[in-house]
């Protein structure tokens, strides 16, 4: 991926929230960012163990605590910030991170995106 694709003001993700992103138009929320102890995370909207989406709602990917993101499909829990899954069937593996950036006006942008089979651009 060539340019940078904005996704919000970076001001706008607030603490213990999380936002999808469908920033290649596909219909499909492919990637969202969490705020979590102030730093933001960028990862793939995708359960390493089933390939599911995460969310079972718009913008629905953290516990009420805010303090894990949850796989819809079958509650396992992930580290915010690590992307680890901490409890669940895919215990052990890892969300998918994307990389980010802050523009100067104060955007969040992804830098990297991924095509329909998970791939990397």
């Amino acid at each position: 991926m060539n340019t940078p694709l904005r996704l919000c003001r970076a001001a706008s993700l607030r603490e213990g929230e999380a936002q999808g992103f469908d920033p290649q138009d596909t219909g499909q929320t492919t990637l969202f960012a969490v705020r979590y102890r102030g730093q933001i995370y960028l990862w793939r909207n995708r359960c390493p163990h089933l390939g599911t989406p995460m969310n079972w709602r718009h913008n629905a990917f953290l516990n009420g605590c805010g303090d894990k993101v949850v796989c819809f499909a079958h509650g396992a829990l992930f580290e915010p910030d690590s992307g680890l899954c901490v409890q669940g069937a895919c215990l052990g593996q890892a969300l998918t991170p994307l990389a980010w950036d802050i523009t100067k006006e104060g955007w969040l942008s992804v830098t990297e995106t991924m095509d329909e089979t998970g791939n990397t651009e």
